[in-house]
């Protein structure tokens, strides 16, 4: 130890008056511990405060997304039934028009006026009605009704014939083919 004159001596340092004991004075204590509790009080009020501002906003968003939501379904809607309103004219107008006829080929003829605009006009919306008749039968497709002996082998296990149509509206099956399976 070449350099002891660097490090104090406990005789030469010098000691304050005062001794410091690291405590506050009683006064100064209830002082500091009131204002840290003003002072939890107050971020207790302003986080409570922002939390029912938070819940509030939340609930109105909540309220503006479901009326938001209701009144899409109610403009699809709307604007399905303007494009079929022209199908139930057609339908008024046939229904006048063979209203004294006993001509069934100017009934069936305006019928099928009718249902071509009619399917044309869903087929714009989306829908397409599905093939069945000969394809493999698929469960995600089609739904049994009955089984009869296929007319033919090649019919085995195939839809024979079909008791409802089944349609798409785009790539999702809105109602699946009632079908007749070959056994």
């Amino acid at each position: 130890m070449a350099n002891d004159d660097n490090l104090p001596q406990e005789d030469n340092l010098t000691t304050d008056t005062a001794p410091h004991t690291g405590e506050m004075s009683g006064s100064d204590a209830a002082d500091n511990a009131a204002s840290e509790t003003s002072k939890t009080e107050t971020e207790l009020v302003e986080l409570r405060d922002k939390y029912l501002r938070l819940a509030a906003e939340f609930d109105n968003y909540k309220r503006r997304t479901a009326k938001e939501r209701n009144e899409l379904f109610k403009t699809a809607n709307q604007e399905l039934m303007l494009a079929l309103l022209p199908a139930i004219d057609d339908f008024e107008r046939a229904k006048s028009y063979t209203k004294d006829t006993d001509d069934t080929n100017a009934v069936r003829e305006s019928i099928d006026i009718i249902y071509n605009k009619l399917l044309k006009t869903l087929q714009q919306k989306g829908l397409t009605p599905m093939e069945s008749i000969g394809v493999a039968f698929d469960p995600e497709l089609h739904e049994a009704i009955t089984q009869i002996p296929a007319p033919t082998p090649d019919l085995k296990g195939k839809v024979v014939d079909e008791i409802e149509k089944g349609y798409y509206l785009g790539d999702k099956v809105m109602r699946h083919a009632k079908v007749v399976l070959g056994q």
